[in-house]
């Protein structure tokens, strides 16, 4: 859940930035800020509910299986962590 759910939070903090922060001549053609501004909102929003849906439906914790191998003598061979 961590990064997507930053990245989430940055792209509605940017969205917001450009929409209500920003003052732009309404009488410009062609690139809309405020339209980005919106677009980045929505985007964030749904990717922010998106991570906590899967947060919530991975048992809300992030689980770490680790594999060791050793040479029988106690020295690691070889060790792998996978996240899930």
């Amino acid at each position: 859940m961590g990064t997507g759910l930053v990245a989430s939070i940055l792209a509605f903090a940017v969205g917001a930035d450009l929409d209500f922060a920003l003052t732009a001549n309404s009488d410009q053609h062609g690139f809309d800020l405020r339209t980005v501004g919106v677009i980045l909102m929505v985007v964030g929003a749904v990717g922010a509910v998106l991570s906590i849906i899967g947060f919530i439906a991975g048992g809300g914790v992030f689980r770490r299986h680790r594999t060791v191998v050793d040479d029988g003598q106690g020295t690691v061979v070889r060790r792998g962590d996978t996240y899930l």
